[in-house]
């Protein structure tokens, strides 16, 4: 963590100083706003989070609750999730507080006597080190409340406006502020007086029954509900063994459980097979009471017992499977003839079962996705034209969650006898691991996402994926560290130099792909960097050397990588990393020995592979995505 570049800090470093639209920020919604956010989930709180990191943008977020979540539905925190808190600055404080998943225990009924269960298999959770973060159980309050800190300690200051609830919207054909939004009061004095406010964009997170989705007349293409679970979080006694695990429970005739424990020591969640939901029969089913749920799972767990003493939230709800024909207000015969202004995210425009623990981790990447795309756009660092490619990209990804969560949940109900394989359920989750975990993600090539037609030179940042991390060492203090820990929601585009063989400083490619970055008037560089801003300002640029750390002396690094910044024009020292010898990252990566360049974007995806000589590829791709600044 950098401070003191401004001036000494003797408080919380977290706290910055208020800037731009953050200083004097009015109490009261305004009648006018740059960007409305339209509730609190999860996508609208890691939407407004992001967009905080630029102060100079006027945003809002409103709830129609009079405050803050006290208990929340999603648990699941995938590990994609917690490499994202990372970048917001909270993973290491919500991972020690969180329960900690590192397998599933798999239950069926006993060969010797089916009435009764029997732990069958245990898998764990991850055996291919996909991520150097865990799987994690935390209620998702707690993961609003992060996100609400993060807003309100950057310069913009941003908080939520509880109260107002969202009514309507209009689009102008022209105007600064387009959008026309109906609200009303739902709180205090005033409650249910109606108001008109104006923005230029509305990013609608208002959940599955979204008002703004009907409002922008999308509709939904898939539907899928006819299984029904009942939900409980619980403080019980039991002799079931396992029941600080996660486990997977298939009973001979009584149904299946998901067990989820949850943070605390004591607290779990249970989703209760209540079985096929006939025909119109969703009313009775949504009636089922927490006695019958419960019940229903000291039948599933014969011949242990389950004596519930505390009962935190339950639900009943159907397996329901949606997905919304668009993501924006562009109706799709008009695609590519106008430009977005009204966004869906998270539940608005997919949803699906909760037994993937998928909604809130996928949710939340729709609001980092699109909340970066504005903000480039209405800082003037990138054409409107940028908008068009969340929908474009968001709408794939949610396809292929359903998808996945249709055969998973389907897995869940069936009764063991019923499938071909008795192992099948297990199977699937191992074989499988790499979606729930968040990683199949895999952007196609758009106007910030190039070809892989050169990735070889980095095989393991796979073009469209995550930037996955991997150890280095900080030249500077010979500290190792995660190179991807320091990709910070920032808002900026990460550029990383992983040198040729050369020593640095000697005659090589990278010295002059670093004079052309620093000189070349087609460098993205100086073409696209404010000319009174620092100059890491846009694009944060970062070397790799091939060597160990104390054979890359800093007297002979290029200057590229040791920025003069801030009003005190400091050296930022965190640029300059060498290969951890134990775990050397051209070789776990599969970064040619001859250099590459690895282009990042804001919210952490590949977005292009090049050669350190292919400097026109570099200043062409860039040209597509960003506004010159000088």
């Amino acid at each position: 963590m950098q401070f003191h570049q401004h001036g000494y800090v003797s408080g919380d470093p977290r706290i910055k100083a208020a800037a731009g639209t953050g200083i004097d920020r009015p109490a009261e919604l305004p009648d006018t706003m740059d960007v409305l956010v339209v509730g609190t989930g999860p996508a609208g709180m890691i939407a407004a989070a992001q967009l905080a990191a630029f102060p100079g943008i006027n945003t809002r977020i409103i709830e129609r609750r009079g405050g803050r979540l006290e208990i929340g539905q999603a648990d699941g925190i995938q590990a994609r999730s917690v490499e994202t808190f990372q970048a917001f600055g909270f993973a290491e404080r919500i991972i020690t507080e969180a329960y900690r998943i590192t397998a599933t225990v798999f239950w069926k009924p006993d060969p010797a006597d089916r009435t009764k269960i029997a732990r069958a298999a245990r898998a764990p959770d991850d055996t291919t080190g996909i991520s150097e973060f865990p799987h994690l159980i935390v209620n998702q309050a707690r993961v609003l409340d992060y996100f609400a800190e993060v807003m309100a300690y950057s310069p913009a200051r941003i908080k939520p406006d509880y109260g107002w609830e969202f009514r309507s919207l209009s689009i102008a054909e022209s105007g600064e502020y387009p959008v026309a939004v109906t609200l009303a009061r739902t709180q205090g004095e005033g409650a249910g007086v109606e108001r008109v406010v104006q923005a230029k964009y509305v990013v609608g997170a208002d959940g599955a029954h979204s008002r703004v989705r009907e409002c922008i007349g999308a509709k939904h293409t898939s539907v899928h509900a006819n299984h029904a679970w009942g939900v409980m979080d619980v403080l019980a006694v039991t002799d079931f063994p396992d029941i600080r695990s996660k486990c997977a429970i298939q009973s001979e005739d009584g149904g299946n459980i998901l067990l989820i424990p949850r943070e605390g020591g004591s607290l779990f969640r249970m989703y209760v097979d209540l079985g096929e939901v006939p025909q119109g029969g969703s009313e009775a089913v949504r009636g089922t009471t927490i006695e019958e749920i419960i019940a229903k799972a000291n039948k599933i767990l014969h011949p242990y017992t389950l004596d519930v003493r505390s009962v935190a939230w339950t639900s009943v709800y159907e397996v329901g499977h949606r997905l919304t024909d668009r993501f924006d207000d562009v109706p799709l015969a008009e695609c590519g003839g106008r430009l977005p202004r009204v966004f869906i995210t998270g539940d608005a425009c997919h949803t699906h079962s909760a037994k993937a623990g998928q909604g809130m981790n996928v949710s939340m990447q729709d609001g980092f996705n699109v909340a970066w795309k504005i903000a480039h756009v209405l800082e003037g660092r990138s054409p409107a034209s940028l908008l068009a490619t969340y929908s474009a990209e968001r709408q794939v990804i949610a396809k292929n969650l359903i998808d996945f969560d249709l055969e998973w949940s389907t897995l869940m109900a069936m009764r063991p006898e019923d499938m071909e394989d008795p192992t099948e359920l297990e199977n699937f989750y191992v074989r499988t691991f790499e979606f729930p975990a968040g990683f199949m993600t895999e952007y196609q090539p758009s106007m910030i996402t190039g070809t892989a037609v050169h990735q070889e030179l980095a095989t393991g940042f796979p073009v469209g994926k995550r930037f996955k991390s991997a150890p280095v060492v900080r030249v500077a203090d010979a500290n190792p560290v995660q190179l991807g820990h320091h990709h910070r929601a920032d808002g900026r585009w990460r550029i990383y130099a992983f040198a040729d063989a050369p020593a640095v400083g000697e005659p090589s490619l990278l010295s002059d792909w670093a004079a052309w970055m620093s000189t070349s008037p087609d460098s993205p560089l100086l073409r696209y960097t404010p000319p009174d801003a620092d100059i890491d300002a846009v694009f944060d640029v970062k070397l790799v050397a091939q060597q160990d750390f104390e054979g890359v002396p800093l007297g002979r690094v290029p200057a590229l990588f040791m920025p003069r910044t801030g009003p005190f024009g400091l050296i930022d020292y965190e640029l300059v990393y060498a290969a951890d010898p134990l775990r050397d990252i051209f070789a776990e990566r599969g970064i040619s020995r001859g250099g590459a360049v690895v282009v990042v974007r804001p919210d952490q995806y590949v977005a292009n592979v090049l050669p350190l000589a292919e400097t026109a590829g570099l200043s062409a791709f860039f040209d597509g995505i960003m506004l010159p600044r000088r």
